[in-house]
């Protein structure tokens, strides 16, 4: 069956949260486990617009702790997927922290590979990637030289 390409604004997702004192650290920094947490379910989120179906983290592959966030900040995630293969496919998720005039500080850079599921828990295909822009090509660009790594790793057993 052919599967329809989608844009990936369509599975363009964003999350605000706001840093409360059990989301910090030792340091009264937002802790790192918390943010993980908080990027895999944005992720998810755009990964399960796009295939249309749940989903499962197969990898981080990519995550770049750049500033720190601090209790009563908000900090605003935005997902989006930038690669499809069969079933699997790789999304970008910015992290900000957003100030209370708006103005918005990113803090945060992931990439993660999900995998789409059928009823039975198997993985599933997933819509092609429609690229509608040079920006988009880019990304896509990059997400093949980083799944090129993935396989290289995997095969050295790294």
């Amino acid at each position: 069956m052919p599967r329809t390409p989608k844009p990936s604004s369509l599975s363009r997702s964003e999350q605000t949260n706001i840093v409360m004192s059990g989301h910090i650290n030792g340091a009264g920094r937002l802790f790192g486990g918390v943010l993980v947490e908080w990027i895999d379910v944005a992720a998810a989120v755009a990964a399960r617009r796009h295939s249309g179906r749940d989903v499962t983290t197969a990898a981080i592959d990519n995550l770049q702790f750049k500033s720190a966030a601090y209790a009563g900040e908000m900090v605003v995630l935005i997902s989006r997927v930038t690669h499809t293969g069969t079933t699997s496919m790789e999304v970008r998720v910015d992290t900000f922290v957003e100030s209370l005039n708006g103005e918005r500080r990113l803090i945060n850079t992931a990439y993660l590979v999900m995998v789409a599921l059928d009823k039975e828990g198997d993985p599933t295909p997933v819509p092609p990637l429609l690229i509608e822009s040079e920006e988009e090509q880019q990304e896509w660009q990059a997400a093949e030289r980083r799944r090129a790594l993935r396989s290289e790793r995997r095969r050295q057993a790294y």
